[in-house]
């Protein structure tokens, strides 16, 4: 049995996705990072970023408007953009501990003091299931980047 959230696969991690065959107008594909589908409750959809590279406008709307559509379904949605500085490309990046920059949470984005990824997805699972509302997420994560 694969050990789960790892890599099974190096050699097949490492080919390349060619979407240039699938434009349509000035639209093309992007990939997402890291989805979670939380029983069937909530979703929370990552992506990371290397050296504070900016997003592309295209990419950004695309997960802002996935974010905000799930949303929409009645499932508590949040989008996490988080920077990893591993300078060499053999090196694995271990996503739980990349630096949060910005999420996204009731159609707008937050800016975050220095957290990781898992710290803020602990934090809005948690309040997923307290059935808490996106007051009480902003609130509690307050809390956890004032420390």
């Amino acid at each position: 049995m694969p050990d789960r959230g790892k890599i099974n696969n190096r050699e097949r991690a490492k080919q390349i996705n060619d979407f240039s065959n699938l434009k349509y107008g000035s639209i093309t594909p992007t990939d997402i990072d890291g989805l979670i589908e939380y029983h069937k409750n909530a979703y929370v959809i990552i992506e990371i970023k290397y050296n504070n590279a900016e997003m592309p406008p295209g990419q950004m709307w695309a997960l802002e408007r996935l974010t905000d559509d799930l949303e929409k379904s009645g499932k508590p949605t949040i989008c996490i953009l988080a920077n990893h500085n591993i300078d060499d490309p053999e090196k694995d990046v271990d996503v739980s501990n990349t630096i949060v920059i910005k999420y996204r949470r009731n159609k707008k984005w937050v800016e975050t003091e220095k957290c990781t990824t898992k710290q803020i997805i602990d934090q809005f699972l948690t309040t997923v299931e307290k059935n808490t509302t996106s007051l009480s997420f902003s609130q509690a994560w307050k809390k956890i980047t004032r420390k």
